[in-house]
């Protein structure tokens, strides 16, 4: 059991997350994770969490690269966060209330640096649940928080709940009280939103080695937004994928005639989205928060050996270059572009409202988790930068996921993974500013309070 229960609690929280729908039963494994153990415990725990959280890596890498080299890199991450998860449990045995608060702590510093991978926030075990509205005050951060402040509250309440012989106690109307609390978050009404303007989004299901390979996707996007006007000549704005071509076809203009073009453009130096009127391009965002080892390379000089050997067993030719990061957050006019693994990031959709964003556009290209649920993850994670910020988000993936969120998160309208198509869906423009977008992060400081507080609460524990 010392062994195995870690591993078997780690992999249930795992479950708990998108894309899972188990979000509701988050707060049951929590109640170990946070009251048991130091290191090891936390190490194991973190091992069953990220090697199921993760497990799209391998399955995505594999199967897109017909090599099992593409396996490789899942070992050492999976090892990394898990050794993060135990010196957390570590530097915290024995204080729950300290553990709840450090493990949103560490949240906030993986989203960090050059190298920042910010998966397997707790908060998104309430993408699903209405309750999800509680991100417009602070953000995912809260929402972890919420979820282990749960949890917390089941552990005291419950311990002391079922050890008394009365029933109507105080401690078991604070675990009835828990419950209900966590019962309102899935069930509570939130209020109809309507759009006035119209959008036509593209997916273009396009393989992105062949496009590596010099695969020309124009006439895709030009075949599949013609059929999308012609069903749907009211729509104001066309949005194409991440990286969708390399150039803009002559007959461009006139099939748009009036309408704004947002689309991905590949430069080849910077991954760029830019707003076309007139067959010009008005306004361009060049990528801020790039990959690590994707579109960034770290430490490349060291690892340059490594570098080339997992090249060369992807089937690339000589070395790839880091691209050039952009250097600002700025909307396309109106549109709050980011592009692909910034959606994960809940600062770049706030840093572009905090710009004059009204409305939020997410180019993607989410054709590199191949078979695997890494896609839908990743979707439903940046489902939640619409709530963040009070945004509608139009997201258009090459491959999926190519759908229209609302600002309380409700996906009103989607088409299916892995095809050509196109979904013409209404949005609107928001001016308004959320909590979280006027304040930002201030649920990190009061997870670092709850680590003092905690910390004063139970005598310091033996880290093991």
């Amino acid at each position: 059991m010392q062994f195995w229960l870690p591993l078997f609690l780690g992999v249930a929280l795992a479950l708990c997350l998108p894309p899972t729908p188990l979000g509701f039963l988050a707060p049951l494994p929590l109640i170990w994770l946070l009251t048991r153990g130091g290191f090891r415990f936390g190490l194991l725990a973190g091992i069953g969490f990220w090697a199921v959280h993760l497990v799209w890596l391998p399955l995505s890498f594999v199967v897109l690269f017909e090599t099992p080299w593409g396996a490789v890199p899942y070992l050492p991450l999976v090892l990394i966060k898990a050794a993060i998860w135990g010196v957390v449990f570590g530097l915290t045995r024995g204080k729950p209330l300290a553990r709840a608060g450090l493990w949103v702590v560490q949240e906030y510093l993986t989203s960090l640096g050059e190298v920042a991978f910010p998966w397997g926030f707790l908060g998104y075990a309430l993408v699903d649940a209405p309750g999800r509205v509680v991100a417009s005050l602070g953000g995912v951060y809260l929402l972890s928080l919420l979820v282990l402040g749960v949890a917390l509250g089941l552990y005291f309440a419950g311990r002391r709940a079922l050890g008394g012989r009365v029933v109507f106690s105080y401690h078991s109307l604070g675990l009835l009280g828990t419950l209900l609390f966590w019962g309102g978050l899935w069930f509570l009404p939130l209020p109809a939103t309507q759009g006035s303007l119209t959008a036509l989004l593209v997916q273009g299901n396009i393989n992105p080695l062949r496009k590596l390979e010099g695969l020309s996707a124009q006439q895709t996007y030009l075949e599949l937004t013609l059929k999308g006007l012609q069903a749907h000549p009211e729509a104001q704005v066309v949005v194409w994928p991440e990286t969708a071509v390399a150039s803009f076809p002559p007959e461009l203009p006139a099939l748009l005639g009036s309408r704004e073009l947002l689309s991905g453009l590949e430069t080849g130096f910077t991954n760029r989205a830019v707003r076309v009127v007139g067959g010009q391009i008005t306004h361009f965002y060049d990528k801020n928060r790039l990959v690590p080892f994707g579109e960034n390379f770290p430490w490349s000089e060291a690892l340059r050996p490594v570098y080339r050997f997992f090249f060369r067993a992807f089937g690339f030719d000589g070395d790839l270059g880091s691209r050039t990061p952009g250097t600002a957050y700025t909307p396309l006019d109106k549109y709050g572009a980011f592009i692909c693994y910034e959606s994960v990031f809940p600062a770049v959709a706030r840093r572009l409202v905090l710009n004059g964003a009204e409305v939020l556009e997410l180019g993607s290209n989410d054709a590199w988790y191949g078979p695997s649920f890494g896609g839908l993850q990743h979707f439903q994670m940046g489902r939640l930068r619409a709530v963040e910020t009070g945004r509608w988000l139009l997201r258009a993936g090459n491959d999926g996921v190519t759908a229209i969120i609302d600002p309380f998160g409700r996906v009103t309208a989607r088409i299916p993974q892995r095809e050509a198509g196109f979904l013409a869906g209404q949005f609107a423009l928001l001016k308004s500013p959320t909590p979280y977008v006027r304040w930002g992060d201030w649920a990190v400081v009061l997870a670092g309070a709850w680590v003092m507080l905690g910390l004063r609460i139970r005598t310091k524990g033996t880290i093991v």
